[in-house]
């Protein structure tokens, strides 16, 4: 039951870390390289086409691009098994077309951000196949190895070994997939009955965080912006309350704040708390199974009886029935402990999230969800294609490790043309297929229709931009939130300015009233800025809200 998670809190982090003033007010941007714009037309998006269509990304109104891996790899899980760290996948262009894109951006007010796997590499990577080797030699301790093929884990361990793929007499043990082995950052609490357990000070954890160092300081040297950090709280291994992690991490960010204090990092982690506590700049705020977020747009895909929020409705289905509190209940105290010093991420969908925003809903559901995402406090992101409504092709077959996820990975929307315009291949080689049935998701037909989500996406980044109570560090406080009931509805304020914020994604009415206690009263008129007009009112002892079915408004009081 919902009571007031912002008085509880796992303890709020001191922000003894510099944030760059451009995070203030950024908007991210997430492309998937293969599925966004093909210029060769092999069938593959790739860099140039990035480049082609920066004026649109412009358009938008975000300012900082979040690429998914570009890296040599043999693509076993998308480019997240990299075989060379310093080396655009031939499939995507050079790093000379890399280095464009980062000036172009640039030059349009535009920051790009790398994939970083952190955590592990391919089995293809120079660095594992010289781990590999019987003899010892300098990279043998880069990998986490058993000290013979035999060797297994300790009681209730969850790691695993690979064993007999090499001439080396041991396992390596894999971050994720077999084909991605764990690079060593060294254990946080070695077992000495297991001596491929090493200290994290030993010299091969050493060695593999100074070629982390280096990887960020290639790129950044290139023209990087920073990095979007993959499974960050996967580095030192058996590390309770991931302190040893959290500590790797905060010395990157020492590092980082003198020799590249614009630069970001973004952790997948998941657990804000922990994620701002170790330096990352902002934290994704993931969508596991019976997470809060889930609880928002996906409920009744996910679950699947994992922890309370088990299938049910979501809070943005048009039946009503979804729970606001489910969500508040987990992000209020993370929200407490990281406000001043770090950013939380809140996002429309990425590549592993399915299924697509889009997917069962309308335009117009689709509206009032952005108008909670780009008016809550943080940094938000959109996934390529969620801004025009994309759905997603369901019930592909995997495509390089994808699996249920390969269904939001589908080519980018752009026109009625053949291939929706992303690529002239054949549609038989394409990286994926287009959606058969696309209707008005595609660019050409929202580009000059007011009414357009995409239209309305701009309209909402405006205004995001231009009310400094929106900026992403602006307080934020519940007003109403009522379990199983709508609307929702938050202040957000700073600058000087006071707006509400009430969504109800409901297809039923809302109709509230809310105390002085609650929200005190407006310094003059109640001004709209956005949706529906006249949803605010005075009241006798406080104020009326109401609401139409499946509707927004932002209040300037």
């Amino acid at each position: 039951m919902f009571t007031n998670p912002f008085s509880r809190q796992p303890g709020e982090v001191t922000p003894d870390f510099h944030n760059p003033d451009w995070l203030e007010h950024a908007i991210f941007y997430e492309i998937y390289p293969q599925s966004f714009y093909d210029t060769n037309g092999d069938g593959i998006g790739d860099i140039p086409g990035i480049i082609a269509k920066l004026p649109y990304i412009q358009s938008l109104g975000v300012n900082t691009i979040w690429l998914n891996p570009c890296f040599s790899s043999p693509f076993g899980d998308a480019g997240y098994d990299i075989s060379d760290f310093y080396q655009v996948a031939p499939r995507y262009g050079t790093n000379d077309d890399l280095r464009r894109l980062f000036e172009e951006a640039r030059r349009m007010g535009i920051r790009v951000l790398l994939d970083l796997v952190a955590g592990h590499t391919s089995t293809e990577n120079e660095w594992f196949k010289q781990s590999a080797r019987h003899k010892r030699n300098p990279y043998s301790d880069w990998y986490i190895w058993s000290n013979n093929i035999w060797t297994r884990t300790p009681p209730g361990s969850r790691h695993q070994f690979i064993a007999g793929m090499s001439e080396r007499n041991g396992g390596y043990m894999p971050n994720f997939f077999p084909f991605q082995p764990a690079l060593n950052y060294g254990f946080a609490n070695p077992d000495p009955d297991y001596p491929w357990q090493q200290p994290v000070d030993a010299p091969g954890p050493q060695a593999v965080r100074a070629e982390l160092k280096k990887i960020i300081k290639f790129w950044l040297d290139m023209g990087a912006s920073g990095f979007r950090v993959d499974m960050a709280a996967s580095l030192v291994k058996d590390d309770p309350g991931s302190r040893a992690t959290i500590q790797l991490w905060r010395e990157v960010r020492t590092w980082l704040d003198q020799d590249y204090p614009e630069a970001v990092l973004i952790s997948e982690w998941g657990i804000p708390e922990r994620a701002i506590r170790a330096g990352f700049h902002i934290d994704l705020y993931l969508g596991f199974p019976g997470s809060g977020y889930i609880s928002l747009f996906r409920k009744h895909q996910w679950g699947g009886g994992f922890g309370p929020n088990r299938r049910g409705f979501s809070f943005f289905d048009r039946e009503g029935l979804g729970n606001i509190a489910e969500f508040l209940d987990e992000y209020g105290p993370q929200y407490a402990a990281t406000r001043q010093a770090g950013y939380i991420c809140l996002f429309s969908g990425n590549h592993d999230t399915s299924p697509r925003l889009g997917s069962g809903r309308s335009r117009e559901d689709l509206k009032v969800a952005f108008a909670f995402l780009l008016s809550m406090p943080g940094v938000p992101k959109i996934y390529y294609g969620d801004e025009i409504g994309m759905a997603g092709v369901p019930g592909l077959p995997s495509k390089e490790g994808g699996y249920n996820r390969t269904e939001v990975r589908t080519p980018m929307q752009w026109d009625t043309d053949a291939n929706a315009g992303f690529s002239t291949a054949p549609g038989e080689k394409l990286y994926l297929p287009v959606e058969a049935n696309s209707g008005d998701r595609v660019v050409s037909e929202q580009e000059n229709d007011p009414g357009s989500l995409l239209n309305a996406i701009r309209q909402l980044v405006i205004i995001r931009k231009t009310h400094p109570a929106l900026a992403n560090h602006s307080a934020f406080q519940v007003v109403y939130a009522r379990p199983g009931r709508y609307p929702f509805a938050y202040v957000r304020e700073g600058g000087g300015e006071r707006v509400l914020v009430v969504v109800n994604p409901s297809s039923q009415p809302a109709d509230v009233e809310i105390t002085h206690e609650q929200l005190p009263p407006a310094a003059g008129a109640v001004q709209t800025i956005w949706g529906v007009q006249n949803g605010l009112k005075p009241a006798p002892t406080g104020w009326k809200i109401t609401l139409p079915g499946i509707s927004a408004g932002m209040y300037k009081i």
